[in-house]
């Protein structure tokens, strides 16, 4: 989607609404006559639903808050979506991630560890401070006598 930043919990926000929506359609047939109007879409729905957001100045919403602001997006015939937000979205849900992304998670993770590993390698070794000698009074020892 375009409309925000893709990160993992974008993505489980989009799939979350669409899931809801497909689900709705399944067992309401008068939203599913809505739903299937070719002129709305789950991206424009989402975008319509971050400047609801972006409007109401809150940062959180129940699931029914959001989800009732996507059935709202399909119920009006002429609704303004708004403009596309560049945004991140938390999603309050166990995002599950792809073989693929947990792959590219390993690696990020060992490609971060051995850069740091070579930082500290290619740092200068500075010589221990060794404490430094006090003005001692020599005390002679009894052979030395």
């Amino acid at each position: 989607m375009a409309t925000t930043r893709e990160n993992k919990g974008t993505r489980a926000f989009n799939k979350t609404i669409k899931a809801y929506l497909e689900e709705r359609a399944e067992n309401d047939a008068l939203f599913a006559v809505k739903f299937a109007n070719p002129s709305k879409s789950v991206e424009d729905c989402v975008t319509f639903i971050l400047n609801e957001v972006k409007k109401s100045g809150c940062c959180g919403f129940t699931d029914a808050e959001v989800f009732g602001m996507a059935t709202h997006y399909y119920d009006e015939e002429e609704i303004e979506v708004g403009n596309p937000i560049n945004c991140q979205v938390v999603v309050n849900h166990t995002v599950e991630l792809t073989e693929e992304e947990k792959e590219q998670a390993r690696q990020d993770a060992i490609n971060k560890l051995r850069d740091e590993e070579m930082k500290k390698m290619r740092k200068p070794i500075q010589p221990r401070k060794t404490a430094e000698k006090k003005n001692q009074v020599e005390q002679p020892s009894l052979f030395d006598l």
